[in-house]
C-alpha cells in the first residue's frame, strides 16, 4: 500500500537513460568517394555521447531545477523528457499531462491571428479544442493582449509574441510544466508577472515545474530541489543550495596549464564543494544543536588550505524554514592565517531570533586574478559539511524571523 501510494506521488522517473547523436566527420562527394570511403573503414561520422546513465525522480509538488554549463546535456535531456527525442537506453515515465516550453514560439504561425495561434499551439501540447476554449480567456489575459488576437501573428512586435507563446505554456492546464531558459522573457512588467506566478505555482501541490537555468538566483528562489550535469552526467544532486553553489564553482575554476586530464577523475573523488586543492571544510559544532535566545552558539571551522596566500573564510547563516539568509560575513572578514590543516573557533549571540531552524554555512575564499577587491569562492561546506540547529524558547514566536524583543514598532503621534 506504501509504494502504491509512493509511486503515485513521483511524477517523472528518469531511469539509467543515455543518449548520443551521430556527428559527420566528412561528406562523400559522390557514389565513387563513398565506395572508396567504405573500403577503407571510414565511416564518415563519430559518435557523441551527450548524456550518460542519467537518473533521477521529480515529485508532484516539486519545482525540480536542472542546471549545467552548456554542452554539459541539459537542453538534450529535457527535448528526451519532453518527447521530442527518444533515449537509446533507460526509460523516462511521466505520470500526468506534460506542457514543454522548450523554444520560443515553436509551433506558431505568423499568417495566423492570435487567436488562431493559441488554438494550434494548444493541439500540438496534446490539447482538444474544448480544453483550449476554457483556458483561452486566461491564456489572453496574463499575456495582456485581449485587443490584439485577432490580428495576424506577423504584425505583432516580438515582445508580443513572446509574451503570447509564453502564456499559452504557462497557462496551459497541465500537470507538469517543463521550462528551458525562460525566465527573462518579455519586459519588465511581464517578467514581474512571471515572477508572481512562480512564486503562486510553488504552493499548488498539484503543479510540477522542471525548469533548466543558468540563473542560481532562479534556482535558489524557486526551487526545492535540482541537479547539476556535467559531461552528461549527474554531479550533484538533492539539495538546491549545495547545487547551485557547486555550479558556481564550476563556472569560476580556470584550467591550468599542462593540467593533465586525470584531474576531473581527482575532483570526483572528493565531496561537493571540495577538491584536491581544498579536500577539507567543515563546520564542527561546540554548542548543543537546540538553543534558546539567551544562548551564544558556538562552532570550529576546520579546513585543509596549503597554499600560502591571501585567503578569506565567509559566514553565512542561512534561515532553513522561513528561507533566505540571514546574516553572511561578507568576503574579507576572517583572513585565515595558519596553513594546511586548521582550525578556526567562532560564536554568535542569539537574541536577536524567534523560534526556527538555521544553518551555518561556510565558503573558502582568495582575491580574483583579474580583480583582487572582490574574491571568488574555491570551496564551499555542503549540506552534510555546514551545521545546523534550532531555537526554541517559549518566549518567542515561530513566524517573524526577529523577536519581539530584538524589534519592536511604536505607533507615535495620534
Amino acid at each position: 500500500m506504501t509504494d502504491k501510494k509512493s509511486t503515485n506521488d513521483i511524477a517523472l522517473k528518469v531511469e539509467h537513460v543515455a543518449k548520443s547523436f551521430r556527428l559527420p566527420t566528412e561528406q562523400a562527394s559522390g557514389i565513387k568517394q563513398a565506395i572508396i570511403n567504405w573500403t577503407k573503414g571510414i565511416k564518415g561520422y563519430k559518435n557523441q555521447q551527450v548524456l550518460r546513465d542519467i537518473s533521477f525522480e521529480v515529485r508532484k509538488g516539486d519545482f525540480f531545477g536542472i542546471v549545467g554549463r552548456n554542452g554539459s546535456g541539459k537542453s538534450t535531456l529535457l527535448k528526451l523528457i519532453s518527447g521530442i527525442y527518444v533515449p537509446d537506453k533507460g526509460s523516462i515515465t511521466v505520470n500526468g499531462k506534460l506542457v514543454p516550453f522548450i523554444e520560443l514560439g515553436v509551433g506558431f504561425n505568423p499568417e495566423l491571428t492570435g487567436r488562431e495561434n493559441v488554438y494550434l499551439n494548444g493541439a500540438l501540447l496534446g490539447f482538444s479544442h474544448d480544453e483550449i476554449d476554457v483556458m483561452y480567456d486566461d491564456i489572453v489575459r496574463f499575456a495582456e493582449l485581449e485587443d490584439f488576437m485577432d490580428q495576424k501573428l506577423k504584425n505583432y512586435s516580438s515582445g508580443m509574441q513572446v509574451r503570447l507563446a509564453f502564456s499559452v505554456a504557462i497557462k496551459a492546464q497541465g500537470d507538469i510544466l517543463v521550462l528551458d531558459e525562460v525566465l527573462a522573457v518579455g519586459d519588465e512588467a511581464f517578467q514581474r508577472k512571471c515572477n508572481d506566478f512562480f512564486t503562486e505555482i510553488k504552493k499548488d501541490p498539484s503543479k510540477t515545474v522542471i525548469l533548466v537555468t543558468h540563473s542560481m538566483d532562479a534556482v535558489k528562489k524557486y526551487c526545492n530541489k535540482a541537479i547539476l550535469i556535467k559531461n552528461g552526467e549527474i554531479i550533484v544532486s538533492g539539495d538546491k543550495d549545495d547545487v547551485a553553489d557547486r555550479y558556481t564553482l564550476e563556472n569560476i575554476k580556470t584550467a591550468a596549464v599542462g593540467q593533465s586530464s586525470n584531474d576531473d577523475g581527482d575532483e570526483a573523488e572528493y565531496p561537493t564543494g571540495l577538491s584536491k586543492r581544498v579536500p577539507l571544510l567543515r563546520v564542527v559544532p561546540r554548542s548543543p544543536l537546540v538553543c534558546k535566545s539567551s544562548d551564544t552558539f558556538r562552532f570550529d571551522v576546520e579546513y585543509e588550505f596549503a597554499e600560502e596566500r591571501e585567503s578569506y573564510l565567509a559566514i553565512a547563516l542561512h534561515d532553513t524554514k522561513r528561507g533566505g539568509i540571514t546574516f553572511d560575513s561578507g568576503d574579507e572578514v576572517m583572513q585565515i592565517t595558519k596553513f594546511g590543516k586548521a582550525s578556526m573557533s567562532f560564536e554568535m549571540p542569539l537574541n536577536l531570533f524567534n523560534n526556527g531552524l538555521f544553518r551555518i554555512v561556510v565558503s573558502l575564499r582568495i582575491p580574483r586574478e583579474n580583480d583582487p577587491s572582490h574574491t571568488e569562492m574555491i570551496a564551499f561546506t555542503n549540506d552534510e559539511n555546514s551545521c545546523s540547529f534550532v531555537i526554541r524558547d517559549p518566549r518567542n514566536r515561530d513566524y517573524a524571523l526577529l523577536s519581539d524583543r530584538a524589534m519592536t514598532i511604536t505607533r507615535i503621534g495620534d
